[in-house]
């Protein structure tokens, strides 16, 4: 908390004192989505490569000095974060690459990328003395902030829209959580958690509103940077909904670069589903974002009226990155691949940016003799209905020796 300067409006820029207790610009509104700002050279005393070298909290608190948080609880969270990034090489050699590395944020707690920003609301919620946190999500979000608040005793109260997966709401029963299924879509979602948190005063994880959750959204590009000895790759891939989540992995790579800690910020991939894509039809038609249908199967990232528009927009632009999209069916496949060909089941948002990388490749926007890292945002068990169409069932076969030999030989297992 000591590094943190000041929080700036993305739109009027002014900036307001850390101890404001505000979430939005007061003079722009809830479209004055802030930033926070710090306090680099004083940062830079303490947080170099030796700190890191030394520092064994291998969990996303590592970041701590980095972040906008107060150290009194960090102790006691969950270990969140300092997931695996797999050097892949079937993957690679598939698409062609110099190098891919794969970032499995399916193995966090509640088994996706959210759970670095739930884990600093919670931690905001305590510092406020909130009681209850609560939050509008599609699915990832909400189980995440669940896990994290029933692991420290907090009251949650989420909201999903009617299409939310099987896995995720039941991840939300399990966590203990209260659980409003609003009949419509996210926008419907959004609008009346906003009514509930503004009237009942709870604390707010809506990652969009919330400044502080971008800052725990960044330290997936702190680790993957750090696991790259400092030295990140050409690009970095992510999918897209609200754009809290590219925001928080442009805003990582730039505390570094500030930092003097790397010497470039990658160029960034954001990958849209075609069938929810406001951002890249913005992008395309070089206009301001319009609202977008929500149709895809890609449930995390189905977000037809981003609230995070400026910081998302503001990240492509300055690492010089690109929009890209891509098709359920191109999604469909893709989880296939990722199973088939490094043993990392990705649920269908997670996947899609991996599907971007592919696309990118076979059209030039990437060239083969880049480097590429891909941030697989979700783990499949969260979304088991729509992995069931790409696979075939099992065979059901008698106790009977021949038949399994026959069966063997058809699936070309043995010969």
């Amino acid at each position: 908390m000591a590094n943190f300067k000041n929080y700036r409006c993305t739109i009027c820029h002014q900036t307001f004192a850390p101890e404001m207790p505000i979430e939005t610009c007061p003079n722009c509104g809830e479209k004055g989505v802030l930033d926070i700002e710090y306090d680099y050279q004083a940062i830079k005393q303490h947080v170099n490569h030796a700190y890191f070298a030394n520092n064994h909290d291998y969990s996303m608190w590592r970041y701590a000095p980095l972040m906008s948080i107060a150290p009194d609880h960090i102790a006691e969270m969950l270990r969140i974060g300092w997931t695996p990034l797999v050097n892949s090489r079937r993957m690679r050699e598939e698409l062609g690459l110099k190098a891919l590395y794969i970032k499995d944020e399916g193995l966090n707690p509640s088994g996706s990328t959210k759970d670095r920003a739930s884990g600093v609301a919670v931690l905001k919620a305590m510092e406020a003395g909130k009681d209850t946190i609560s939050c509008s999500s599609t699915g990832n979000a909400a189980s995440s902030c669940a896990c994290q608040a029933a692991h420290m005793g907090l009251k949650a109260v989420i909201f999903v829209p009617k299409r939310a997966p099987i896995g995720k709401l039941t991840q939300l029963s399990i966590y203990g959580a209260t659980v409003i299924c609003v009949d419509g879509d996210y926008k419907d979602t959004f609008q009346l958690s906003r009514a509930a948190i503004n009237q009942y005063h709870w604390y707010n994880r809506n990652a969009a509103i919330n400044p502080h959750l971008v800052e725990g959204k960044k330290t997936v590009a702190l680790e993957i940077a750090e696991q790259l000895n400092f030295k990140p790759t050409d690009w970095v891939a992510v999918s897209v909904g609200d754009g809290c989540t590219l925001a928080g992995v442009y805003k990582g790579f730039y505390d570094l670069y500030q930092l003097g800690l790397i010497a470039k910020i990658p160029r960034i991939l954001g990958v849209q589903s075609a069938g929810c894509a406001p951002f890249y039809e913005a992008y395309i038609n070089h206009a301001p974002l319009k609202e977008a249908e929500e149709n895809t199967i890609a449930d995390s990232i189905a977000v037809g009226i981003p609230r995070n528009p400026i910081k998302a927009l503001n990240a492509i632009n300055a690492s010089h990155g690109a929009w890209i999209t891509v098709t359920d069916e191109e999604i469909l496949f893709m989880m296939a691949k990722l199973g088939r060909l490094e043993g990392i089941f990705g649920e269908p948002a997670g996947v899609a940016a991996l599907a971007g990388i592919e696309k990118a490749v076979h059209t030039g926007m990437i060239n083969t003799n880049e480097t590429v890292t891909f941030i697989m945002t979700g783990n499949g068990l969260k979304d088991p209905v729509n992995a069931q169409k790409v696979i075939s069932p099992p065979v059901l076969l008698k106790a009977d020796i021949e038949l399994l030999n026959d069966y063997l030989k058809e699936k070309g297992v043995t010969k």
